[in-house]
């Protein structure tokens, strides 16, 4: 098992930093800063390159984090907030399959990251060499409470396309 959580952890911790350095640096063929800014302005998340750093910097750190398996439960929920913002913002609307755009990555993203929060990081991590017992029912539930609330703060501050477009159609003719 130990072995198993390690090759969990390097795999989507390391994916979600390469996605996370598209959106901050352009890195592997990203859009970088200017191309993540119109993505999540398009979204209707203000001030867009606020929101699009922090997304990068959640996707990445959160993403460093899990890879080196320090401070676990804290980069599972950077990757459990921006994967669940991504999923109720981009992706559902597309249905679940990602051939169609849908949610299935970031919710098998979101679902990794909170696994390995429940489960720990396993000994093969920086959280064990520094003799940081962070694993457990309390760290795997803080770790979604943080990530999920946090989406839930983003998603409440964000004024999505549509509404912005239906106010500027009801301005009275000139």
């Amino acid at each position: 098992m130990d072995v198993g959580v390690l090759i969990l952890r390097l795999v989507v911790g390391g994916l979600l930093f390469g996605h996370g350095t598209q959106k901050l640096f352009g890195w592997f063929g990203g859009g970088g800063l200017s191309g993540a800014a119109g993505m999540v302005g398009s979204l209707g998340f203000r001030p867009a390159p606020l929101f699009a750093v922090l997304n990068g910097l959640a996707e990445a750190g959160g993403g460093v984090l899990l890879a080196l398996g320090l401070l676990t439960p804290l980069g599972a929920a950077g990757i459990i907030g921006v994967m669940l913002v991504a999923s109720l913002t981009v992706h559902l609307k597309n249905g679940m399959w990602n051939q169609n755009g849908g949610m299935e990555l970031p919710l098998t993203n979101l679902t990794a990251a909170a696994a390995v929060a429940w489960i720990g990081p396993g000994p093969y991590s920086l959280d064990a060499v520094l003799g940081l017992e962070l694993a457990g029912t309390w760290w795997g539930l803080g770790a979604l409470g943080l990530g999920v609330g946090t989406a839930l703060i983003v998603l409440a501050i964000r004024r999505p396309p549509a509404e912005a477009e239906g106010n500027e159609d009801r301005r009275p003719a000139a």
